[in-house]
């Protein structure tokens, strides 16, 4: 790809939003480290520990702090909604990516990509084994500089209903397999077999999302 102005101003402003993913993915880790310390002295493992109604609130609240932080760092990110679409993935992503590893940095965790976590407590508990978030994230940070790029190559945003269906319904399953599994996060029990065809289905709709999207030649 030549290099332009706008390339170099695209690059430096990938490059901003990947070190405050870094940034970002180490105040989580950080948080997380604490909680475990309180809740998990032995080490985090399942079933999963009755946290305090307190800290759990204050758990609650922190993560939706975090997304208004990520959404409003991507709105300031650029103007047009695509474009900030597009920084919003790859910051999430990159912020998701380096959480895990920041926490493999400071704790030695996880020690397979197999190991089960909590990813999210909004509505209800979300967990999975590890490499279910890392390759969501990956794929976020692949399509979020994608459609970057296709946006300074003034691609056309083609199909915005039909990439708006495929990307709910690659949602769908993805986020049952993560609440499905409910005598696992409400009653502390052990996690049932993940269902990874779940989550290679929600990854291909949204694979499908974007060439909808983006699929169309430049103007």
């Amino acid at each position: 790809m030549t290099l332009t102005a706008e390339g170099l101003s695209l690059r430096a402003r990938l490059l901003a939003i990947v070190v405050v993913g870094m940034a970002l993915g180490y105040f989580e880790a950080a948080v997380v480290v604490y909680l475990r310390e309180l809740v998990y002295p032995s080490g985090f493992s399942f079933p999963l520990v009755v946290i305090p109604v307190k800290l759990l609130i204050i758990e609650v609240c922190r993560e939706v702090a975090s997304l208004v932080l990520i959404v409003a760092i991507a709105a300031l990110a650029a103007r047009r909604f695509r474009d900030r679409l597009g920084y919003l993935l790859v910051l999430f992503g990159s912020w998701d990516i380096l959480y895990y590893v920041w926490l493999k940095v400071t704790i030695g965790w996880p020690g397979s990509l197999v190991e089960w976590d909590v990813l999210f407590l909004i509505p209800l508990p979300w967990i999975a084994p590890v490499i279910a978030p890392l390759l969501i994230a990956g794929l976020m940070v692949v399509i979020g500089v994608a459609i970057l790029i296709a946006s300074a190559r003034q691609h056309k945003f083609g199909k915005p209903r039909l990439t708006t269906v495929l990307t709910l319904l690659g949602t769908a399953p993805i986020l049952y397999s993560f609440m499905y599994d409910t005598a696992a996060t409400l009653n502390q029990q052990m996690p049932q077999d993940y269902r990874y065809g779940l989550l290679a289905a929600g990854l291909i709709l949204y694979l499908a999302a974007f060439r909808a999207a983006y699929g169309r030649s430049p103007s």
